[in-house]
């Protein structure tokens, strides 16, 4: 990883976790060695950003300057903070994790008033019922979307009928109990959806059908609404 990226990464994480954060978690956390975690502290705090603490004690970021300033209204606060909830009830655990970090982000940002409102807002998220648990594909299937590329896999329909497949994903749905890929299907040359659980041996192809994804899936949102 480019030293750049892992001290974002470190600050990212300082945000993220309950604070002070020994070395000892922090190292683990950025996957360095504690000798590397203290040179990067050094290196934050050359740069500017007010870290409390020292081996031992723990690590405190007071303030970082990275980000600028921002401003949200209460209404907008409790927005955020309800919709990153939901994502961690509903994600992988790699979107979890992102909306752990976004979270952090957006309050490290905000005055010390509106920061306490963030941390302390009137509407939360519970869920009686559990979603299944989230597909082990996700993260694969999101990855191709970003970089529109086909993935081979193998598909059972609801009638039991098995299929070797290759599709151009497109996105992926959050449903209320299940995830559903929408995809155009090479084999029958259409658009088609699928439930992310019956599929299996997802790989990525190198086919890619860049940069047809944008239009490819506004046609096929445009075909959900007329009912097709």
């Amino acid at each position: 990883m480019a030293r750049a990226d892992r001290l974002l990464r470190l600050l990212s994480t300082i945000r993220r976790l309950p604070q002070p954060v020994t070395a000892e978690r922090l190292a683990a956390e950025t996957e360095v060695s504690e000798r590397t975690l203290y040179r990067d502290i050094g290196a934050l705090r050359a740069g500017g950003a007010l870290i409390d603490g020292a081996p031992g004690l723990g690590y405190t970021l007071t303030e970082d300057p990275a980000l600028p300033p921002q401003m949200f209204t209460r209404l907008e606060i409790e927005a955020l903070v309800l919709g990153l909830a939901e994502v961690q009830l509903a994600g992988d655990p790699a979107l979890v994790l992102a909306a752990q970090a976004a979270q952090a982000k957006i309050i490290a940002t905000l005055p010390e008033r509106v920061q306490r409102q963030a941390l302390h807002v009137a509407s939360q998220i519970y869920r009686f019922e559990r979603r299944p648990a989230v597909p082990d594909c996700l993260p694969l299937l999101r990855e191709a979307i970003w970089e529109e590329r086909a993935v081979a896999v193998a598909y059972t329909d609801r009638g039991g009928q098995a299929s070797q497949r290759v599709l151009w994903p497109l996105s992926v749905v959050f449903m209320d109990r299940t995830l559903m890929l929408l995809a155009f299907c090479t084999l029958r040359q259409d658009f088609r959806r699928f439930r992310l659980e019956a599929l299996a041996g997802v790989t990525l192809t190198r086919d890619s059908f860049r940069p047809r994804r944008v239009a490819l899936l506004r046609d096929f949102v445009a075909q959900l609404k007329a009912g097709r």
